[in-house]
């Protein structure tokens, strides 16, 4: 079996079979067995439309992977908070959150969560991360002065990623096994809504305007758009195969889904359309965006590698190489570092980009 079609069997089936499996199969979303310390839619160019031909490879400033920071079991997604020096890293394999001290690379406090966490994201002020737990159908809320849980929300089943409102004032919550998001109000912890999507969501995230939310929908191909004031759907967007993690552009202009089935990442133009397909990696996860928007970085689980792409011309350099098993990448606020979570070898691989 190859490393794309085990990924992609990973996604399908979720992370809980994997871990008792003989061998490594793969990765769920921006998400195997493994503790801390240092050691597509239609092919189309960007311009040309979706009928347009297919981007091809150039090069563009390439980066090794400075630091490797050991964490939990099985890392499969992360988030840096603004303003500090502090990255939160999901443990899928030993239900536990590690605080990462960037500046030092370096673990620095070790927070239980519920069972098989395997999305998170982080206020925009800092002071609460948000983890999705895939197998007990809930949300944890980390209080990250103390470094603990404060709050725990029941929302559908099977959470697989998480996103916070530019405002603070809600989270995003995809739920694989409901096809559904749930609306969480972070003043009270509680659900205040609930949003039908499509068949196994995956990756969720809120533009910069904070009214409209983008999930990736696996096994339908598809993109559901989500109207944040009215929480209602307002458009569905064929993407590729198997889509799974999503970045919204700093500008808002346009939206990079990973699809893990096909080895590209779409490129949507936030009024609905596909306006490019880029070819990356095998089985390509998780999509960050750099501040300025100018570059994203992609990480591509089937071998072990992370992808960037020039978003004005939508072309991508030579990938470089990372972990076992690379599934949730960030960029640090101020935009001199790539974060990877690989998986496989229980790591995060730290990327100076600038």
């Amino acid at each position: 079996m190859t490393a794309g079609r085990n990924v992609m069997n990973i996604r399908r089936v979720g992370l809980r079979g994997l871990l008792c499996a003989p061998v490594v199969i793969g990765f769920v979303a921006g998400s195997v067995c493994a503790g801390p310390g240092i050691s597509s839619a239609s092919p189309a160019a960007a311009g040309d439309g979706p009928t347009g031909p297919a981007t091809s490879h150039v090069d563009i400033p390439q980066y090794d992977a400075t630091r490797t920071v050991r964490v939990g079991k099985s890392p499969v997604a992360l988030a840096v908070a603004q303003g500090s020096k502090r990255a939160y890293v999901a443990n899928y394999g030993d239900e536990t959150v590690s605080v990462v001290d960037t500046a030092r690379n370096s673990v620095t406090a070790t927070v239980r969560v519920g069972t098989n966490p395997e999305g998170v994201a982080v206020a925009p002020d800092g002071k609460h991360a948000y983890v999705a737990n895939g197998s007990s159908n809930s949300v944890s809320v980390i209080d990250t002065a103390s470094n603990t849980v404060t709050a725990t929300v029941e929302v559908g089943m099977a959470p697989i990623s998480v996103a916070v409102t530019p405002d603070g004032k809600h989270i995003y919550a995809a739920n694989r096994n409901s096809g559904t998001v749930s609306v969480i109000d972070t003043a009270s912890n509680t659900v205040t809504g609930t949003v039908s999507v499509g068949t196994r969501p995956s990756g969720v995230a809120v533009d910069p305007s904070g009214t409209d939310a983008f999930v990736t929908n696996q096994q339908d191909g598809t993109v559901t758009v989500i109207d944040t004031t009215r929480e209602t759907v307002v458009a569905t967007v064929q993407v590729g195969t198997s889509p799974t993690g999503v970045v919204v552009a700093p500008d808002g202009a346009r939206a990079y889904v990973t699809n893990s089935g096909d080895g590209t990442v779409s490129v949507i133009d936030t009024a609905s359309t596909v306006v490019a397909t880029v070819s990356v990696g095998s089985g390509p996860m998780g999509v960050a965006i750099t501040p300025d928007g100018k570059r994203a970085y992609v990480a591509n689980s089937g071998d072990g590698t992370v992808s960037v792409i020039d978003t004005g011309t939508s072309t991508v350099a030579e990938p470089m190489r990372v972990g076992k098993y690379p599934s949730g990448v960030a960029v640090a606020p101020d935009g001199t570092r790539a974060y990877v979570t690989n998986l496989g070898d229980g790591t995060v691989s730290a990327i100076t980009i600038a």
